[in-house]
């Protein structure tokens, strides 16, 4: 396996783009973004001359992280930012000790959503087109292998997630598509085969999909389970047949999909809000239905991936009158009674990363999620591969933090190192009920490990993204897969 080299150091460490996870229509770079990944290249030419290195040798190095993360903090702040910031020492730009002391953690790192293809499944014959858009993106057509869909495969998942971060226990979960799922249970689960051949069958677990208002999607979770010991349901209540939703606490689909999921033991209903699918119905995207089923099954858990958010509409301050993304999810458990530490966990895949270019929102996305749910029940997720190797999304969660100002204003926590351990991983492991110091034990002697350890000796990460970064590549995708409505 070989990944695109960028030789010459032209991709920051830091990934800030326009990349889209295939679910949303990807937004351009605002100008205040553009300045700052302008000012960390400068940064970055101008550090490795003083260091009297390569460009590229200095962005592998964690120090150009923090070249990275300092030139954007600075640039955000001359924006007049305020929300927040991600706090690098001077010396971390030159001194590695100093890099690692912020950017380095050692959390337990449980990443709950993942994504890939499989390069040859069935669903490139039976939607050729939808194939051919993918295959169409620019970082695919880059991609140094026999096929572009190698570049989006479990080969690269691994190199990604696994040798090119921080993590330590994921997720594999499904996309949004029927009835040519680019990723099927029978492939996760060679997926997670793969993972255990190579020593690490305490690291991957896998979700099970359920369309729940498609005709016998429901009924088939009996032999998914039996089959392929799911650690979850993936389901998206926007999805169905003629492009119409469902809700959880439909009797006929929601409510027959928990008491299947909760006859065979497993706890965790994920559930995809916010981010609306383009063509669908939008009120299926809310989260009006999460409270109500919450409440009436407290032995499940109900991961709201995406926390809700909706990347057309900017977070502020929580005002249960403006009903939507985080704000709706928030309502959605107050009108049900329910508070912190309920059975309602937010992820974070996709959200963490679109916030990441405005430091007011990150702030106003964590500070309101931490101030009503709860640093216990807030989940680490990346929504990667489509974004590349989640280790960027890692470094700087590690290095941001509220401001002084909005924790006074609007009554946010403060994010502490040991709140971000609590999210980075141990949140996680609580819910899918996995112990992190078994598993930290078990992943310090594979052979994960010892591969990790060797690679970092010369490590060779892309910094590439996958997912469509141009509104003519999104439309394509859409368009080639008939549009989101099945």
């Amino acid at each position: 396996m070989n990944h695109c080299i960028d030789v010459e150091g032209t991709r920051l460490p830091i990934k800030i783009d326009s990349t889209s996870n295939g679910e949303y229509m990807p937004r351009p770079l605002d100008l205040t973004s553009k300045t700052a990944n302008k000012a960390a290249h400068s940064r970055i030419t101008e550090t490795a001359r003083r260091l009297g290195v390569g460009r590229r040798t200095l962005m592998r190095s964690v120090c150009g992280a923090a070249v990275t993360l300092s030139a954007m903090n600075e640039t955000f702040a001359a924006a007049g930012k305020t929300g927040g910031s991600y706090r690098v020492p001077a010396e971390a730009c030159y001194e590695q000790a100093a890099a690692d002391s912020v950017l380095a953690g050692h959390e337990f790192i449980f990443d709950v959503q993942l994504h890939h293809v499989n390069p040859h499944g069935d669903w490139r014959s039976k939607n050729p087109a939808f194939a051919e858009a993918i295959a169409s993106f620019p970082q695919a057509a880059r991609c140094q292998s026999d096929s572009p869909f190698d570049c989006v495969s479990g080969d690269y998942l691994i190199k990604d997630v696994f040798l090119d971060s921080d993590t330590d226990m994921a997720v594999l979960s499904m996309g949004p598509s029927a009835p040519f799922n680019p990723l099927t249970e029978e492939e996760a689960a060679q997926t997670r085969a793969l993972v255990d051949a190579l020593g690490g069958n305490h690291r991957l677990l896998i979700h099970g999909l359920c369309h729940a208002n498609f005709p016998g999607h429901v009924e088939r979770m009996n032999e998914l389970h039996a089959t392929f010991n799911v650690s979850g349901w993936k389901t998206y209540t926007q999805w169905g047949p003629e492009g119409v939703g469902f809700w959880l606490d439909d009797e006929s689909t929601g409510i027959r999909m928990i008491e299947t999921a909760r006859a065979h033991g497993v706890k965790n209903i994920c559930v995809h809000k916010g981010l609306p699918l383009v063509d669908l119905t939008y009120e299926h995207s809310t989260s009006r239905d999460v409270g109500v089923v919450a409440t009436r099954f407290p032995d499940m858990n109900f991961l709201v991936y995406h926390s809700g958010f909706e990347q057309e509409r900017r977070e502020g301050p929580y005002n249960p009158k403006n009903d939507y993304g985080i704000n709706n999810l928030i309502n959605a458990l107050h009108n049900n009674g329910l508070g912190i530490g309920s059975n309602v966990y937010a992820e974070l895949g996709s959200t963490w990363r679109i916030v990441m270019r405005d430091p007011d929102q990150a702030a106003h996305v964590l500070g309101k999620l931490l101030k009503y749910f709860g640093e216990d029940n807030i989940l680490w997720g990346t929504d990667a591969i489509w974004y590349g190797s989640p280790q960027d999304q890692i470094q700087a969660f590690r290095t941001f933090e509220i401001s002084e100002e909005y924790q006074d204003k609007f009554g946010y926590p403060a994010l502490t190192p040991q709140v971000k351990a609590k999210i980075l991983g141990i949140n996680g492991a609580c819910v899918y009920d996995v112990d992190p110091i078994t598993i930290r034990n078990k992943a310090s002697s594979d052979r994960f490990s010892r591969t990790r350890q060797t690679y970092l000796v010369e490590k060779d990460p892309s910094f590439l993204t996958y997912g469509p970064k141009t509104r003519r590549e999104f439309v394509a995708l859409l368009r080639a897969n008939g549009g989101f409505a099945a």
